[in-house]
Parts: structure tokens; C-alpha cells; sequence
């Protein structure tokens, strides 16, 4: 089975070959079954492959294939190779699964729209670019899916690229990144150069051997990664392109924050864990980073109109809570994370998609209401998101992850349990701005009559996530509960072990989190439902008003970047137009456009001139074979 590894990255890649040369002489149905079918077969192989390696695990708990040898230059023959883990298994498999609900449900939701084949082939691209990410085996082809995620959000989030807005968001998603990916680059070179490798699995062997904890270089190589993943992942301070990403269609929105791009950075944290363990330094900022980017997208989620940016808040916080378990020593339950926000965050992506779609692409969510008897499929599907989400004790899946994640902060004790409490009122946050929404849209009174539709394209993948919502978790049971340390057990073999707390105290933080979560419901059924005059009086404070404009806008991180970065950048730019440098090449411009014009007279309609032309060509032609 691990000769078929390629498969998994290759089979979207040529959907989107398929869909780039031949798609726009393609019916819309052959477009969607080949786009479906690209990414339905990557899943099965996917889990035929991870089936195979649970049954008959490998000796060093790893499947290696090398494809071929990519090049060869002084030494360094970097290879196109895989490597399938317990830590590629999980990811691998939850991104092609999810990735193909989207796909099948966006072959409906997005039936009616131009670049219909446009679309698809960017969908499978960037598919087939988070696969090659995940299983690559080294960090040149790490960083070649790395890139390739990273194109395919400027082109998806810009998908509608008639609006400027939508535009200006692409390119601002594309560039913010690009900080992130320049610090990678610098740690892939710092990394060679130290260690003679790129390989992942030599790295984590040769790293212990050529550092000693906290060594300055160790260090460096640390923050740099960090540097990589807080660009991608949309932490802290280069969180601001998240939001403006709901430029794009919904189904884009969903791939993008569930399981693809703002993952990647938690992926590559994980993947060198061997680096990080050196440099504790950097660990403590990757836990910093999370706790402060998870209460300020929280609170920012709070005062969000736009159902779809509140659900943005929501991934930048959710995000922050995998790099608080990721820098607190929690690997696996920062992978458990991951995967229980894939399948809830997708759910409420789709769910707010259904409602967008009914109501004529309605997005205010203060404009919504009462659609609970009209549309219940998304009045069901986003309670069941809802309450994962906010880890609604023992019936969702949420509930483990967060759980766990809370249970190992306080065990490893760091910051004096503050990053523990950070966890715990980020829960609080996490169910109060969740069920506002779930509330303000599907109670009340009903503002306008939505147009519904019935399609099981539609529906099917909404049901499906639900259940794993619900179910997802089940891998790991805590002690509590019957303990079935499932999942720990397994993706141990790829990272380091947690630290497990007592019986008791487990318990009694299961209850606290427990309190927190269902604290948040009651207080958002309070606020919204049964007192909404409280919030209406709050807003008309001035002080509050002026809190929740400046909480809303992201805490004014584009205004800030905007003086001390766009303006002067932007200024440069104006000054520098006119830098004499700049003449030859205006002067090359001006020649092309003259001899443009001069030729262009010579296309004046008359075949006399034209055969005189041709006639005067070949006689020069000819001349020249004859005397040259």
C-alpha cells in the first residue's frame, strides 16, 4: 500500500489538469464529476492507507516512498518522496474526507455561477498543495505545497474578482502570508546549513545531536518556523487577513478555515516538535501567541454582523487554542483539535452558507431570524456545529478536544496556570458568540422568507459532518468517562507524550470547562433571547459603542499596519516613480508603443499592399539564404 502514496497528492492534481486544459469545453456536470471524483478518490486511497497502517503498523512507525530525485546540486538531492505517519494519517485523511464534502456540496451552491470550471480546477489545486504539504518527507517539498496553498487562497478568495474588494482581499491574503512564508524559507536554509539535511525524519534525529537546549541556533530555527506558521495560521500579529478572506464563495471559506491553509501552520509546528523541545523560549512564545490570539478573536467574534466574519473570529481563536496545547507540550491533543475543528468549523461554514443562500446572499446576521421551522436542515446541523464548537459536555465532539487541551495546560503548570485560564474564558467567549449567532439567526421574529432548496448535494454533506461532529471525539475517551486513550496511543508513535493529569483533578477540570461552556449558552439565551433591551441599552453608551467599533474592527490592526506600513510603503513607491533609473526602461516602452503604431498603419484593409508585403519579405528572404 505504501507504493500508492503518490496517489493521494496526484489524483486532485489532475483533476485540476483536467479541469485547467480541457474544462471550459466541459458541460457543468462533467466539471463537478470530475472536480468530485478527483478528491473522492484521494479520500479512498487515503483511508485504504491509513486502514492498512493501523492493521499492520511499520517497523519505525512510518511508510517512506520516494517517487524520484527531484535534482542534484553540489551534495543537496532534495527527493519528490512521502512519508505516512500517524501524524500524516490523521491529517491527511480528515483534510481529503472534508474536502470532498465541500466539493460535492459546492457542485450545487455554486451551479449557477461564471468560472464554474475555473473554480473546480482551483478547488483540486489546492487540495492536491495541503496533501503535498502533509506527506511530504522533506521540507523543499513541504515548502512547494506550503506555496501552492498560498496561491490557490489569492485566486479562491478572489474567486469574483469583477468587485475591487474582493480583489484588495486576495491580495492582502497573499501578501500577509508572504511574511510568514519568508521566515520559513530563512529556517529551511538555516537548517541545512547546520544540520545537512531537509529530510524530516533525519532532522528529528540530528537535531538533539547537534544542539544543546536553548543553543542560539536552535533558537533562531525555532521562532523562524514559528515565523511561518503565525503568517499561515493567522495568529498573532498577522491575523488580519482571515477576516477579509469571506471575500470568497462560501465552500472556499469553509476549505480554507476548516482543514486546509490556516492549518498548515499548526502541521508544521507539530512536524518539528524535535526543534521546538530545544528551543523552550520558542515554545512559550507558540502558547503566548495562542492564548493572546484566542481572547482577542473571541471578543472581536462578539461584535461581528457578518455571520461569515464571526465564523472567521472563530477560526483565528480556535487556531490559537492548537498553538496553546502546541507550546504548553500537548501535541496530540492539539491534533485532536484539529480534527474536531475541521469537521465542526466546515459544518458552520456550509450551515451559514445555506441560510446566505436562502435569504439572497444575506450576510447581516441582525437581518436574519426565526428560520428554524423553514430552513431545519441548517437550523440542526449548525446547533450540532454550534455546541461542538463551544464544547457542549459528553454529546459533541468539541467537548473532548477542548477538554483535553485544558486538562494538559494546567498539568504542565507554565505561566502559573495563566494560559490555563486563558483557555478557560476563551471557552466562555467561544460558546457566548456562537449561540448569539445561532440565536439571532433561527429565533425571533422571521424578517424575510427564505428561498429554500432541497437538493441532497446540499443536505447530504451538512449530515454527514454533523454526525462526525458528534462522534469525532469518540477516539479519546477521557479517564472519566471509561478512558479509551485511543487516539493518544496511536499519534504518540509520530510526537512526544502529554502529561497526563490525576482522576480527580481531571474530573474536576472536565467540570469547570463544562461550566464555562454551557455558562456561554445561558448568557448568550439571556442577552439575545430573553433580554435583548440589556444589549440595546449597552450599545447606546458611548464608551460601549466605542469599545465594540473598536472591537469589531479587529482590535485596529489594519489601521495600525495601514500608518505605519501601507501609507509610508505606499509613499516610497510614489517618490521612487520618478527615479531616473526608471527612464531606460520607459524609453524601451515608448519604442514599443511607436513601432506598435508604425506597424499597425501597415493593417489598412488594401491586399495590394498586403501582397506587395509578402512579395518584398521573400525577395529579402531569399536574398539572404543566397549572399549571407
Amino acid at each position: 500500500m505504501r507504493d500508492w502514496l503518490w496517489l493521494i497528492p496526484a489524483l486532485p492534481f489532475a483533476g485540476f489538469l483536467v479541469l485547467a486544459l480541457a474544462g471550459f469545453r466541459m458541460p457543468r456536470r462533467a466539471i463537478a464529476t470530475v472536480a468530485v471524483a478527483a478528491v473522492a478518490l484521494a479520500a479512498i486511497v487515503a483511508i485504504v492507507a491509513a486502514a492498512w497502517f493501523i492493521a499492520a503498523p511499520p517497523t519505525g512507525h512510518a511508510w517512506t516512498q520516494t517517487v524520484w530525485q527531484w535534482f542534484a546540486v553540489a551534495g543537496f538531492a532534495p527527493t519528490i518522496g512521502f512519508r505516512f505517519d500517524a501524524l500524516a494519517l490523521v491529517m491527511a485523511v480528515v483534510v481529503a474526507v472534508v474536502a470532498l464534502l465541500i466539493h460535492v456540496y459546492a457542485s450545487a451552491s455554486m451551479d449557477k455561477e461564471e468560472g464554474y470550471a475555473r473554480f473546480f480546477a482551483y478547488m483540486n489545486l489546492f487540495v492536491a498543495s495541503m496533501l503535498t504539504l502533509l506527506l511530504a518527507d522533506n521540507l523543499l517539498l513541504l515548502y512547494l505545497g506550503w506555496e501552492g496553498v498560498g496561491l490557490c487562497s489569492y485566486l479562491l478568495i478572489g474567486f469574483w474578482y469583477e468587485d475591487e474588494a474582493n480583489g484588495r482581499a486576495a491580495q492582502k491574503a497573499f501578501i500577509v502570508t508572504r511574511i510568514g512564508d519568508v521566515a520559513l524559507a530563512v529556517a529551511i536554509f538555516l537548517l541545512f546549513t547546520r544540520l545537512g539535511t531537509l529530510d524530516l525524519a533525519q532532522i528529528g534525529v540530528l537535531a538533539p545531536q547537534t544542539w544543546t537546549r536553548g543553543d542560539g541556533a536552535v533558537v533562531a530555527a525555532a521562532f523562524l518556523l514559528l515565523g511561518g506558521a503565525v503568517g499561515k495560521s493567522a495568529q498573532l500579529p498577522l491575523q488580519t487577513w482571515l477576516p477579509d478572506a469571506m471575500a470568497g464563495p462560501t465552500p472556499v471559506s469553509a476549505l480554507i478555515h476548516a482543514a486546509t491553509m490556516v492549518t498548515a501552520g499548526v502541521y508544521l509546528i507539530a512536524r518539528m516538535h524535535a526543534i521546538f523541545e530545544l528551543a523552550p523560549a520558542a515554545e512559550l512564545a507558540v502558547a503566548a501567541i495562542g492564548a493572546a490570539t484566542l481572547l482577542l478573536a473571541g471578543v472581536s467574534a462578539l461584535y461581528q454582523r457578518d455571520i461569515k466574519r464571526v465564523l472567521a473570529y472563530s477560526t483565528i481563536s480556535q487556531i490559537g487554542y492548537m498553538f496553546l496545547a502546541l507550546g504548553v507540550g500537548a501535541w496530540s491533543a492539539a491534533i485532536l483539535h484539529f480534527m474536531t475543528h475541521a469537521f465542526f468549523k466546515s459544518l458552520l461554514f456550509l450551515a451559514a452558507g445555506v441560510v446566505i443562500d436562502a435569504l439572497g446572499h444575506e450576510h447581516d446576521i441582525y437581518r436574519m431570524g426565526g428560520l428554524r421551522r423553514a430552513l431545519p436542515t441548517a437550523f440542526w446541523t449548525f446547533l450540532i456545529g454550534g455546541a461542538s464548537l463551544a464544547g457542549v459536555p459528553i454529546v459533541t465532539a468539541g467537548f473532548y478536544s477542548k477538554d483535553w487541551i485544558l486538562s494538559e495546560e494546567w498539568t504542565a503548570g507554565r505561566g502559573g496556570h495563566w494560559l490555563w485560564a486563558a483557555g478557560l474564558v476563551g471557552a466562555l467567549l467561544t460558546s457566548l458568540y456562537i449561540f448569539r449567532v445561532f440565536f439571532l439567526v433561527f429565533f425571533g421574529a422571521q424578517q424575510r422568507a427564505p428561498v429554500i432548496d432541497r437538493r441532497a448535494r446540499i443536505h447530504v454533506p451538512l449530515v454527514i459532518l454533523a454526525a462526525l461532529s458528534v462522534v469525532g471525539g469518540l477516539v479519546q475517551v477521557p479517564r472519566t468517562l471509561g478512558y479509551l486513550p485511543l487516539f493518544a496511543r496511536f499519534v504518540q508513535t509520530a510526537l512526544p507524550a502529554g502529561r497526563e493529569a490525576g482522576v480527580g483533578l481531571e474530573a474536576g477540570l472536565e467540570l469547570v470547562a463544562a461550566v464555562a461552556a454551557l455558562g456561554g449558552i445561558v448568557i448568550a439565551w439571556a442577552l439575545y433571547l430573553g433580554h435583548p433591551g440589556i444589549v440595546a441599552a449597552l450599545g447606546r453608551a458611548p464608551l460601549a459603542a466605542r469599545l465594540a467599533r473598536y472591537w469589531s474592527s479587529g482590535w485596529g490592526f489594519d489601521a495600525i499596519y495601514d500608518r505605519l506600513v501601507v501609507r509610508p510603503y505606499r509613499w516610497l513607491a510614489r517618490v521612487d516613480q520618478g527615479d531616473v533609473l526608471d527612464e531606460p526602461y520607459r524609453g524601451i516602452a515608448v519604442a514599443a508603443r511607436g513601432l506598435n503604431h508604425a506597424l499597425s498603419r501597415s493593417e489598412n484593409g488594401k491586399l495590394r499592399w498586403y501582397a506587395m508585403g509578402l512579395a518584398g519579405g521573400t525577395a529579402i528572404i531569399v536574398a539572404l539564404v543566397l549572399f549571407a
